[in-house]
């Protein structure tokens, strides 16, 4: 599988929840994020292209700040038991997008 992300990533691990389309929501755990998207551990697999809503805190200055993304997934994988899955941002609110690029400094 070759690399498809066209922006650095950054380590990044907090709770997170999953709200896809059409599937109540699901606990999931991020592993890492970048200004067009974010991955998070899941205990079930998704499809790719699946789409739907990813909420998480990012902790800037000390606070919590929550971000609340419109997201698709672009892979699932299998790792440790659970399933790594890629999601691309497709809306996020200005304020959200100036948080994640202060993170990501």
């Amino acid at each position: 599988m070759s690399e498809q992300r066209k922006n650095p990533r950054k380590i990044f691990k907090v709770k997170a929840v999953l709200a896809m389309d059409g599937q109540p929501p699901m606990p999931g755990r991020t592993c890492d994020i970048g200004s067009d998207g974010v991955s998070v551990t899941v205990p079930h697999p998704l499809q790719t292209g699946q789409t739907g809503q990813v909420v998480f805190d990012l902790l800037i200055d000390g606070k919590p700040v929550p971000v609340q993304a419109r997201c698709k997934a672009t892979y699932c994988l299998l790792s440790s038991g659970d399933f790594k899955v890629g999601f691309q941002f497709l809306t996020l609110d200005p304020n959200a997008v100036s948080q994640i690029a202060r993170f990501m400094r």
